[in-house]
């Protein structure tokens, strides 16, 4: 069993910063990759951020620039560092993993999603 548990959401005025935590714990092998979805009402969730456990970086042309995405390798945590935010980042966030789980002496890949925190920007 592995579970991520998000933080750090909340409201931001448009221009202000908001730092989103995302920690995963249980029978977990080796995370390989770990990263940010966000979901809008009406619209289709689409990738922010992903981070290796090699620390290489991918981002959403929206957000390059003024997110930055840290972590994985301590303590299994991800963050997300979200600066000069817009309306338009307003959304639920959700974490994801893609990790080696580990139960006994197998193992087997999974792909594990958070709750999600909503992030809300006013303009």
């Amino acid at each position: 069993q592995v579970e991520l548990v998000e933080s750090g959401g909340g409201l931001a005025q448009a221009g202000g910063s908001l730092r989103l935590s995302c920690a995963a714990s249980g029978s977990i092998f080796a995370i390989t990759t770990m990263g940010w979805y966000r979901q809008a009402p009406g619209k289709q969730r689409e990738l922010v951020a992903t981070i290796t456990s090699g620390r290489i970086t991918n981002y959403a042309d929206s957000v390059k620039g003024r997110f930055t995405i840290s972590g994985v390798s301590v303590r299994n945590t991800v963050y997300l560092q979200m600066n000069s935010l817009k309306p338009e980042d307003s959304a639920v966030y959700l974490c994801n993993a893609r990790l080696v789980g580990a139960q006994g002496s197998s193992f087997r890949n999974l792909e594990v999603w958070g709750q999600g925190t909503l992030v809300t920007v006013s303009s």
